[in-house]
This record gives structure tokens, sequence and C-alpha cells, in this order.
């Protein structure tokens, strides 16, 4: 069965051929470093670490850039606040963004630039533009992308001039020709620190928002690449524009597969920073083991809304449990290679076949893990333990996970709790086996017991 994408430009789900045989180059919007991410930003991290996973699975070498924006109002702002650089603050927002991506198990993108390093190749796009009738300078300076001198404006949305502009929220400034029109670069402003100015034909200023994406992948990926993604927020103005002023400068289709992942929400609205309902990655991790975060997140189909609450990482972290316990039963043998043929392995390899379909996949994890639990299968243990692998899970020592939340236990005393529980039950002394699982219990440990004997494990 073929690799098929729901493709937002054309509106359908598309099966999918790279341009180059056997290489797919991607690009997805990263994240604008002025503050800590929050679940939002893990949502599309994950979403997406997922796809290139999948698709190295499938057998594609990947190329995969992963930007961050380092200059933008909010970043300026943000540091002027605090007294600091704008490159102090950046630079410990991009080391918080890698702690909290490598917790959660997400793998760094081949390529992950910095929108500073590249503002001499924006700046030969907005020339390219100009020469081209593409853009125009404001009197106040700034330099600006005429949208209705690009034909195709508004196919990513779906929606023609008209109707984009009777729903356009931002001000129309001193100069600009269409309410729609926007900046490609921003004329310096004398109460703006001098880290944020830079050079250019069309006077000293900064880059805007839009272009620096554009620059970035046509130098990292090519005029014309396989896959562009980000969150569903993202696909108006910003990936709207991004194909406009790129494909204005190169004559080339941009991306040719557009995936967008959904929100997630608090209350049925979108979190986010602007609204104030967010909650950082780190915070939720002081309550929530990182692979607990990435289930929640893998669970749900990337293009759904995914509602946050404690209640459903409550329940995501005992989902988890079961997949971990049915590992911790039955020691897993490791092959060298799926078999892609096992019927399970099949049903998991069409379900993520079909645009990325993590709910079916999870679900044949679930039907492997009660397999290996009847069967006892070494066999199967290992193909549930692989299959994980391919979503970014079940990679942890089972013990490790299932004991995870009792940090403050002491295992010795509890190994030395469940031996004196072993020989009150040897010695048919009931009252002291059920005095000492209750003892544990009250201090948040659960005793497990099988044929192989008693483990333990976090009661959560």
């Amino acid at each position: 069965m073929s690799l098929r994408i729901y493709n937002t430009l054309r509106r359908a789900l598309e099966v999918f051929q790279p341009l180059q045989p056997g290489h797919v180059r991607m690009y997805v919007c990263g994240m604008t470093v002025y503050d800590l991410c929050h679940l939002g930003h893990a949502r599309s991290m994950v979403a997406f670490d997922v796809v290139q996973r999948w698709l190295r699975v499938s057998g594609y070498e990947v190329t995969y850039v992963r930007n961050i924006t380092d200059i933008d109002d909010k970043i300026i702002q943000r540091a002027v606040k605090n007294n600091e650089t704008v490159r102090s603050l950046t630079d410990r927002m991009i080391a918080a963004l890698h702690q909290d991506a490598d917790a959660l198990g997400i793998e760094r993108p081949t390529h992950e630039p910095r929108a500073t390093d590249y503002v001499p190749q924006m700046l030969s796009m907005i020339g390219t533009l100009r020469n081209k009738g593409l853009a125009y300078q404001a009197p106040g300076g700034d330099v600006l992308f005429a949208v209705r001198q690009f034909a195709d404006y508004g196919k990513l949305s779906g929606k023609t001039l008209d109707e984009l502009n009777a729903g356009e929220r931002v001000a129309v400034q001193d100069g600009k020709r269409d309410p729609l029109d926007f900046v490609l670069w921003k004329s310096a402003k004398p109460q703006e620190p001098d880290e944020v100015k830079w050079p250019s034909p069309f006077g000293t200023g900064r880059p805007g928002w839009h272009i620096e994406c554009s620059a970035m992948g046509c130098t990292l990926l090519g005029e014309s690449f396989d896959i562009h993604g980000g969150g569903a927020d993202l696909a108006f103005p910003h990936h709207e524009n991004e194909i406009a002023q790129s494909e204005g400068a190169t004559g080339q289709p941009f991306a040719h597969t557009w995936m967008h992942n959904g929100f997630i929400n608090v209350d049925n609205e979108k979190m986010s920073k602007s609204l104030g309902n967010f909650f950082t990655i780190r915070d939720v991790l002081q309550a929530y083991e990182p692979e607990v975060v990435r289930f929640f997140v893998v669970r749900s189909h990337y293009r759904s809304p995914l509602n946050y609450s404690n209640v459903h990482l409550d329940d995501a972290r005992s989902a988890l449990k079961r997949l971990y316990t049915a590992l911790s039963v039955v020691v897993p043998h490791s092959a060298a290679a799926i078999d892609w043929t096992n019927p399970y392995a099949a049903r998991f390899k069409a379900a993520m076949d079909e645009d990325f379909g993590t709910p079916e996949a999870v679900a044949v994890l679930f039907e492997l893990a009660s397999e290996v639990n009847r069967s006892q299968s070494a066999h199967l243990a290992g193909l549930l333990q692989a299959l994980g692998g391919c979503l970014g899970l079940l990679q942890a020592d089972p013990q490790t996970f299932l004991q995870a939340g009792a940090a403050h236990a002491d295992a010795t005393a509890i190994e030395a709790q469940i031996a004196a529980r072993a020989a009150a039950k040897a010695a048919k002394d009931w009252a002291e086996a059920d005095r000492i699982r209750n003892a544990l219990l009250a201090q948040g440990i659960v005793l497990k017991d099988s044929a192989s004997g008693t483990t333990w494990e976090a009661a959560q």
C-alpha cells in the first residue's frame, strides 16, 4: 500500500511521491523563541517527528528542516523588558527548547536554521520580487509584497482576494496599496536596539516574518521540495504568503504537499500565549513522565483537535502503563527488522500509510499487547516494542517506566518488604501478607504477583 497524505493545498488525500526518488525534503515552521514552549508547540513537534520517523521506516532518506525564528517584534519587546540582548534571550530560549524536545523523544531535525543567519538570502529574494514588480517600497521605508500582482494568491486558503479582504483584520498602514499586502522588509525604528538592524538596498531594517521561511526553505531544500508543515493557524496568512513570495520569486512550485496539525484546546479554545491559557512543556513534565505526554499527543490524529486536561493525561498514563506491563511480563525478543508480513505489523503499516493514522496504529499496539499477555510470546513482545519505536514509544526499560512517579521510594526497602510478604505467605500468615501489601499501597506502591514472582510499580 502506498503512503497517502492529506494535502491542504488541494484539500484531498494524495498518494505521496517525492520529487527525488528515495529522498524526502521536508520543512516545518518552528518556534519564535521569546518564551518557553507550551503544549501546543509540543503537538506540532511530536506530530512531525512521527512523520519523519515513518518516512525513514518506509525507506526514505529524509532531509528535515525545522527553523527557529530569532528575530520578531515579540522577541525584541521581551528582550527590552528583560534588559537583555536579543541574542542572550534567544540563545536561552533555544537551549530550553532543546531540553523540552529532547525530553519528549523528539529527534533533532537535519537542519535547524536561525533566521538571523539567512538575512542575505532574504534580501536577495526581496530584490528579485521588486525587480519582477511583485514588491514595492512604501513611503515609510517598508518593502511590501503586492498580493494583487500574484495571480494565485489565496490558493492554499481556497479563498479569493475579495473574500480574504472582507475578513482581513490587519490594519491598513500608510502607503499600503491593499490591506492584504504584507511586509517583506521592516524599516528600522529609532527605539529598536542596533542588533536588530541590518543594512540593505532598501535602507536599514530587518526582515518580515514570512520571508524568513521562504529564504531558509529555498536555501536548504531547493526552490521546490516535498513537504511543508506547521500548525493549522499558520495556513493563513503565513503559509499563503510563503507561497506567494517564493513562487513569485522563483517561478517554481514551492512545496508540493502542505500538512497542518490541529490545535491543542483548553475549554474548547486554542491553547496559545496570546490567550493566556497555555501550559509550558516543562510545567506539565513536573507532573507527568515525558513519554506519557508524547503518548497523549500521538494517540490522536495529527489533524484532529486535541483537548488538554489532567484527566486526559491521567488516562494516557494508565493506557501506556498497560503496554509497558505486557513488556515487563515477557522479555521482548529483539529482531533485526520488523516483519511487515505479520498481521499486526501489516495493519500497523496500513494505518500509518493512510495519512499517518496514529489512532489506528496505537489500537494495533493494544491488540498486540493483549496477545503478548495471553501467549507469553517473546517474539510478539519484540514486535510490540519495535512497532512502538516507529512512534517514538516503548523504548524505555519497562520496569523503570512502571516505577516512575515513585522516585521518592527506596527500592531496596520495597524489595525487603516484598521478601517479607513472600515469607508471610509461605507461612500462611495471610493477615501479615495483606498488611504489607496495604502498607506499600499507602505509600503509592502497587505489588504485581505473577508466576515468575512479585514486582512493583508506582500507583498512578
